[in-house]
């Protein structure tokens, strides 16, 4: 993330060192000691049974594909394939990064594998990249996963809400490390201990991805890379339109998730696939409770959070107007209100750094 002429976003420059951390406390919600560890707690009936009819669809819908190629059929069917491989992948490889979903620990590991690589992700520099973004959310020049820097670029943010640059930008990030190269903002999250691992996952990643390719031309049928690889990027596109809004056109540098996150009023379809992440604000403040518990956890502290948007619609209807004016004032953002007795927002003032 450069300096673009307002801030510099990148994670190797002056604002780097203006960490949050050791210098403000996060807010949470208070909730009962008790209530919160009954939400944390871990169950691989639950998520086995979400993950369990995830690949069904899956595999399903994959097998319908096969079934119907090279006929008109196929367009509608990759499609729907597509939504359940590559959106409901992005989302669940998400929360096994977490280690919250299964109680299992090795089902977690598995589900991430899988999910990173339908998704088209480095797991190890995912985890730590998110690790990061947790610590640090929307923290200028700390947070790496800061999908619209201000003044934003209208056309990139159109294009990334289908995927199209970011796809590209993961691949190509894959074929760089498993050269063995890692840039200096990655190098400033991810441990050095990771490093041969995240080299060898992305050299594993790209092996598989050029056996399907070289399946496709023996075959002379674009099916292969329509069920394994095209899928990421033809198919994440409702991922993105769901996640996009987590953050954007929100405020910068505060230690309150209530004011630098969304939770969005979804349909249950919705809701699956994303599984459950429109609960955004309950999921940074209390980041341990598994994607199932989260409602539950929004009815025990939505009277002291901002009131959540009653659909994904009318969470658009505010960003994309605030994100279009960031473009000629960089220094606007959404104030999200709090309700009547709810905790006030910590008082913080970010240290200046002097640019060098």
């Amino acid at each position: 993330m450069p300096d673009n002429g307002y801030r510099d976003y990148s994670l190797t420059g002056p604002n780097a060192k203006a960490s949050l951390l050791g210098n403000a406390e996060w807010y949470a919600s208070p909730a009962p000691r008790k209530r919160i560890k009954e939400l944390t707690k871990r169950s691989d009936r639950l998520a086995l049974t979400n993950y369990g009819t995830w690949l069904g669809l899956v595999v399903a819908t994959g097998a319908l594909l096969v079934a119907v190629w090279g006929t008109a059929w196929a367009w509608p069917v990759a499609l729907v394939y597509g939504v359940f491989y590559g959106s409901g992948a992005d989302s669940r490889w998400h929360e096994t990064g977490h280690g919250t979903p299964f109680k299992t620990r090795w089902l977690n590991d598995a589900f991430y594998q899988l999910a990173s690589f339908m998704s088209l992700r480095n797991p190890h520099l995912w985890r730590w990249s998110h690790t990061r973004h947790h610590s640090e959310t929307v923290i200028v020049g700390r947070d790496p996963e800061i999908a619209f820097p201000r003044p934003p670029s209208i056309r990139d943010w159109v294009l990334n809400l289908l995927y199209i640059p970011a796809i590209t930008k993961e691949l190509g990030k894959m074929v760089r490390i498993a050269l063995g190269t890692l840039t200096d903002a990655e190098k400033s999250f991810l441990p050095e201990s990771e490093w041969s691992k995240t080299f060898a996952a992305s050299r594993a990643q790209l092996m598989v991805l050029a056996a399907v390719g070289l399946a496709a031309v023996g075959l002379q049928s674009w099916l292969p890379l329509f069920l394994i690889g095209l899928t990421t990027i033809y198919g994440s596109w409702l991922h993105h339109i769901l996640a996009k809004k987590q953050h954007a056109g929100l405020a910068e540098d505060v230690p309150d998730h209530r004011m630098n996150s969304r939770t969005v009023y979804l349909n249950p379809f919705f809701r699956f696939v994303y599984s459950n992440m429109n609960y955004h604000v309950e999921h940074h403040m209390y980041p341990m409770v598994p994607f199932y518990n989260l409602p539950a956890l929004h009815d025990e502290i939505k009277a002291d959070c901002p009131p959540a948007y009653s659909s994904l619609w009318a969470c658009y209807r505010e960003m994309v107007p605030a994100v279009m004016r960031q473009q000629a004032d960089p220094n606007h953002y959404i104030r999200r209100p709090l309700p009547a007795g709810a905790g006030a927002a910590p008082a913080y003032e970010r240290p200046v750094i002097a640019a060098e």
